[in-house]
């Protein structure tokens, strides 16, 4: 049986965040666990991509919590969020490559920086890293040459190459074909079964509910609901309906209702 500290990978208590009058977090608390990925939904404005950007950092919540290996995020400096960050992977919605610099050497960066691996080793785990998502041979191609679908693969690629502890999606599928999107989703489950712990923030229902252990959803600036993806499924609550029938759509923010 675990304790409970050795199964939570991540833990975000109380979190509460303003931008002016506009207060967007009022209380959010969710634990992610090791092992699984934790399906973020929530209307736009809701503070989303917020939460991702507060547990690596970027973002300072006026109050709260976030504890990561038993380290409270929050009250660390830059100096200290250099090391977390090595262990929290960020996929951007954009795949943020950079555009100067070759696949490879987009890869080999993270390497190069955190690990004391020699060249050669660097280009085998480069050369591991796109076979596992299906780009072997674009070592040496330049970020405007990928299309938009491959960009982001080597954008996840990237964030992943260090196997860091949790890896954070931010709208990875946002602008994807259907056709991508499946690549994209192939290759995250590939990760997954590797062991990959991650939240998985996103508009689009049907891949979170393909990808995702269990659904979380932001509203009105707290976590309404977490549950199984298979009991958010079967919900009777209209709001959790409303959300996966699409009618509570990314302008439509309602926060007038009360859950």
């Amino acid at each position: 049986m675990h304790s409970q500290e050795s199964t939570v990978a991540l833990d975000v208590r109380d979190i509460y965040k303003s931008f002016g009058e506009k207060k967007v977090h009022q209380g959010v608390s969710f634990q992610l666990l090791r092992g699984e990925i934790l399906g973020l939904f929530g209307g736009s404005g809701t503070g989303k991509s917020v939460i991702l950007r507060s547990i690596i950092g970027l973002e300072k919540p006026d109050r709260g919590k976030i504890f990561f290996e038993g380290i409270n995020i929050l009250n660390h400096d830059e100096n200290d969020l250099f090391q977390i960050r090595t262990k929290i992977g960020y996929v951007f919605q954009n795949g943020a490559l950079f555009d100067s610099l070759t696949i490879e050497e987009n890869l080999s960066y993270p390497l190069i920086e955190h690990t004391s691996l020699n060249e050669k080793e660097i280009l085998s785990r480069v050369n591991d890293m796109l076979n596992l998502i299906n780009m072997k041979g674009s070592n040496h191609l330049f970020p405007n040459e990928l299309s938009g679908g491959m960009q982001k693969r080597a954008g996840l690629a990237r964030a992943t190459i260090l196997e860091p502890q949790i890896i954070l999606f931010d709208e990875p599928t946002a602008g994807l074909d259907p056709i991508n999107t499946k690549r994209l989703l192939d290759n995250i489950k590939r990760l997954k079964n590797k062991g990959m712990t991650g939240i998985f923030v996103t508009h689009d229902i049907p891949s979170a509910f393909e990808i995702a252990d269990r659904i979380a959803i932001l509203y009105n600036g707290k976590i309404y609901i977490i549950d199984s993806v298979e009991n958010i499924k079967k919900s009777k609550d209209p709001l959790v309906q409303s959300f996966i029938m699409g009618s509570l759509g990314e302008d439509d923010d309602r926060s007038t209702e009360k859950g």
